[in-house]
C-alpha cells in the first residue's frame, strides 16, 4: 500500500503527524481547572458547575474515596446515567490512583454478574433510582461486590427538594439501606479534600478504565484502555479541528452531552474532549427529542456528538422549522452507518456540516474522521485520524496484506489502541497481527486518496443504535425457550436504530400459537434493551449448511430481496 496517500487530502491546519500529547487523565480536568477556573464546567437541570468548583467536588470525592481504600490496583465500578456524579466519580477513582469500570443500564444480570466478577469490582458508584439500584442490591449479596455508593439525583439540581418530591411522588426513588454497604454520595464528598498524591504514573501503560464490549460467542470482554489511550484519542479529536479557520474556540464552546457517558463514544468525545477544550458542558440523562431540540436552539449548541438514529429523530421533529440550530459549529455521528438521506437533511436543516467518523472500544474510540472541508467521500467513513495508522490483512492469505482498492480486514495501530483484554491474554493475542496492528474484524478498503470503506464484516455483529449486538447471545437466550427447537439472528435494516435483531425460529413438535409478544416477556431479563429482537419469524425449517449447520447467508437474502421489491 502506498505509504500515508490519505495526508493529501487532509484540509489545511490538519496534520497526520501532529503531536499526539498524552497525559494521566486527571490532567485534563487539573489543566481546564487552572485555565478556565469561572467557565461553567456542567449544566444539570439548570444548574451550573464551574471548573474550578468542580476541580473542587473531585478533590473531596478523591479523598472520600481513599477512605473507603481505593488506591491503585483497585477497581470501582459507575453504574450512572449522564449526571455530575458520574464526571466526579470518573475523575476522583482515576485520581486516588484507581481504575474505573464502567457498567451499562441496559445490562442484562447475567451480563452484570459477570462484570463484576471479571472485573474484580468490589465497589460500585450508582444513584437511589428504581431503574438503577434494584439491579446493584440483588449483586451485593452474591457477587464479590461489597459496597455501593449511593447518590440521588436532586442533590445534584438547583432545586434540590422539589426536585426530590417529584421524583418520590413518581415512583422514581428507592429506601436505601442505612448499614456499612452503603455510602451516600455526599458522605463521599463530606471531608476536607487533602486527598493523598499517589505516585507518578506512565500514562502508556497504567490502565485507566476497564470498558467492556460484546463477544461474538460468550460474554463480554474488558478493553484495558489506559490513560495514555485516551487522552490520545482527546489530542487527536483536536487536531482534526485545528482547520483554517479554527472550528471551534477553546472556552467558547457549549457541548450537549446525552449520549451515555458509560459508552466509549461519549466518554471520549463528549466528556474528556469537553474538558479538553474548556467546553460548557449540558448534561441529559436520557435522549428525549423534544428536550434535545428545545437545548440546541435555546442554549446555543455548538457542539453536538450523536448516532444516527438521534439524527434521524431530530430531522423527523414535527417542529423542528420552529428552532434555530445556526449556532451548531461540530456534529460528528458514529456507533453506526450514517445514512446519506439523514446527513444531507441534518445539514439543510441546520447548515452544519455532519461529520462522520469509525471507531471502537478497542481504539478508545478514534479511527477514522471526515474533514470539515475539501474533499468527502459519500459512502467512505473517512480518512486514519491523526497519528492512527491502517493495514488490510489478507481475507484469503494469512499473512499478508492487501494493496490500496483491495479489501482485507480492517488493522489499526496508534497511540489509542488499547493495551489488551483484561484477563484474556488468548484473545489479546489473537487480536493482534504480528507487527502489533489491532485487528478489528470490520473489512473495508483504502482507496488512491486515503479514504477508508467499511464493506463486510468477519465478526457476526449487529451496529444497532450505536451498540454493538452479538447474535450469538440473543440465540443464546431465545434458545432457553422451552418451545424453541432451533434459531438464527440476524441484522436487518431499521430506519431509526441503523440496524436491528430479528429472530428466525423453529419450534419443537411444530407448535403453533407462539406470538412475538411472548418471546419478548420471556427474553426480558435476559437480555438489554438495545439486544431485543425488533421482529420474529417462524420457519417450518431453518436453512442449514451441507453438514448440517444453520446457515444465515440465506436468510441475509431473503431479506434484501424482500428490501429490492
Amino acid at each position: 500500500m502506498s505509504d500515508k496517500p490519505w495526508i493529501p487530502s487532509y484540509p489545511a491546519g490538519v496534520h497526520w503527524d501532529a503531536n499526539i500529547a498524552i497525559s494521566p487523565v486527571p490532567t485534563l480536568l487539573n489543566e481546564a481547572a487552572e485555565k478556565w477556573p469561572d467557565l461553567p464546567a456542567l449544566e444539570f437541570m439548570g444548574k451550573r458547575t464551574s471548573y474550578s468548583a468542580l476541580k473542587k467536588l473531585v478533590d473531596l470525592a478523591t479523598k472520600g474515596f481513599q477512605q473507603l481504600g481505593v488506591k491503585p490496583g483497585v477497581h470501582v465500578g459507575l453504574f450512572l446515567p449522564n449526571t455530575p456524579h458520574y464526571v466526579i466519580s470518573f475523575f476522583a477513582i482515576l485520581q486516588a490512583g484507581g481504575t474505573v469500570v464502567n457498567y451499562s443500564p441496559l445490562d442484562a444480570e447475567k451480563v452484570l454478574e459477570h462484570k463484576i466478577e471479571d472485573s474484580h469490582t468490589d465497589m460500585l458508584v450508582t444513584l437511589d433510582m428504581s431503574m438503577l439500584y434494584p439491579q446493584m442490591a440483588k449483586m451485593l449479596g452474591h457477587t464479590r461486590l461489597q459496597k455501593l455508593i449511593i447518590g440521588n439525583i436532586a442533590e445534584m439540581s438547583p432545586y434540590p427538594d422539589p426536585v426530590r418530591a417529584n421524583l418520590e411522588q413518581a415512583g422514581q426513588l428507592c429506601a436505601i439501606p442505612d448499614d456499612a454497604q452503603h455510602v451516600r454520595f455526599a458522605q463521599l464528598l463530606d471531608n476536607d479534600g487533602q486527598y493523598s498524591a499517589v505516585a507518578p504514573i506512565d500514562p502508556a501503560s497504567t490502565i485507566a478504565v476497564l470498558q467492556y464490549t460484546g463477544g461474538t460467542t460468550g460474554l463480554p470482554k474488558g478493553a484495558m484502555l489506559t490513560h495514555g489511550n485516551l487522552t490520545a484519542a482527546c489530542s487527536q479529536i483536536v487536531e482534526t479541528t485545528h482547520t483554517e479557520p479554527r472550528l471551534l474556540e477553546e472556552g467558547k464552546e457549549r457541548l450537549l452531552a446525552v449520549l451515555p457517558l458509560f459508552h466509549i463514544y461519549a466518554l471520549t468525545v463528549d466528556m474528556l474532549f469537553g474538558i479538553r477544550i474548556g467546553a460548557e458542558i449540558i448534561l441529559h440523562t436520557r435522549f428525549d427529542v423534544d428536550a434535545v431540540v428545545k437545548d440546541l436552539s435555546g442554549k446555543k449548541i455548538t457542539v453536538f456528538p450523536g448516532v444516527p438514529t438521534m439524527y434521524t429523530a431530530i430531522i423527523h421533529h414535527p417542529s423542528i422549522k420552529d428552532y434555530d440550530l445556526s449556532s451548531l459549529k461540530f456534529c460528528n455521528s458514529g456507533g453506526a452507518p450514517l445514512p446519506v438521506e439523514v446527513l444531507q437533511k441534518f445539514q439543510t436543516l441546520t447548515g452544519c456540516t455532519l461529520l462522520e467518523g469509525w471507531g471502537m472500544t478497542e481504539t478508545s474510540p478514534t479511527g477514522t474522521f471526515t474533514p470539515v472541508s475539501g474533499v468527502r467521500k459519500t459512502g467512505s467513513c473517512g480518512l486514519p485520524a491523526p497519528g492512527i495508522r491502517f493495514q488490510f490483512a489478507s481475507i484469503d492469505e494469512p499473512g499478508k496484506y492487501a494493496g490500496l482498492g483491495e479489501r482485507g480486514e480492517i488493522c489499526v495501530a496508534g497511540p489509542n489502541i488499547m493495551k489488551g483484554y483484561w484477563n484474556k491474554p488468548d484473545a489479546t493475542r489473537d487480536g493482534f497481527t504480528a507487527e502489533g496492528y489491532f485487528r478489528t474484524g470490520d473489512v473495508g478498503y483504502m482507496d488512491a486518496d486515503g479514504f477508508i470503506y467499511i464493506v463486510d464484516r468477519t465478526k457476526d455483529m449487529i451496529l444497532s443504535g450505536g451498540y454493538n449486538v452479538y447474535p450469538r447471545n440473543i440465540e443464546e437466550a431465545i434458545y432457553q425457550h422451552p418451545s424453541v427447537a432451533e434459531v438464527s439472528v440476524i441484522g436487518i435494516p431499521d430506519e431509526y436504530r441503523g440496524q436491528a435483531a430479528k429472530a428466525f425460529i423453529k419450534l419443537k413438535n411444530n407448535q403453533s400459537g407462539f406470538s412475538f409478544d411472548e418471546l419478548k416477556i420471556f427474553l426480558k431479563d435476559k437480555l438489554g434493551k438495545h439486544e431485543m429482537p425488533q421482529a420474529m419469524e417462524i420457519r417450518a425449517e431453518l436453512p442449514k449448511t451441507p453438514v448440517g449447520k444453520l446457515s444465515k447467508k440465506e436468510l441475509y437474502d431473503e431479506e434484501a430481496k424482500k428490501r429490492a421489491t
